[in-house]
C-alpha cells in the first residue's frame, strides 16, 4: 500500500509539473502539444495510417468473424473462409 501511495505521489507530482512549471514559452505539456502538431508529425501519423491500414482492416474481419462464430451469427466455416485474405 506505501508503494502505491509513493507512486501515485511520484504521477500526481510529475503532471503538476508538466501542466504548471515554464519550459521557456511554454510547458512540458505545451512542448509536446506544438511538437503534435508539426507538418512532419502529421505526415508521419498519415504514412502509418496509410501503411497500417491493410493489417488493422484484416483484424477487424478476423475479429468480426470470430464474433460471429462466437456468437452463431451465422455459418462458422463461411465466416471464417472471408475472415482470411
Amino acid at each position: 500500500m506505501l508503494r502505491f501511495v509513493v507512486y501515485l505521489a511520484i504521477v500526481i507530482g510529475l503532471v503538476y509539473f508538466a501542466t504548471n512549471v515554464q519550459l521557456g514559452k511554454h510547458t512540458l505539456a505545451g512542448h509536446f502539444q506544438a511538437i503534435w502538431h508539426t507538418e512532419q508529425v502529421r505526415d508521419l501519423k498519415d504514412g502509418v495510417k496509410e501503411k497500417a491500414s491493410p493489417a488493422v482492416e484484416r483484424l477487424e474481419r478476423g475479429a468480426k468473424a470470430g464474433y460471429h462464430a462466437a456468437t452463431g451469427g451465422g455459418s462458422g466455416s463461411a465466416t471464417t473462409a472471408e475472415a482470411r485474405p
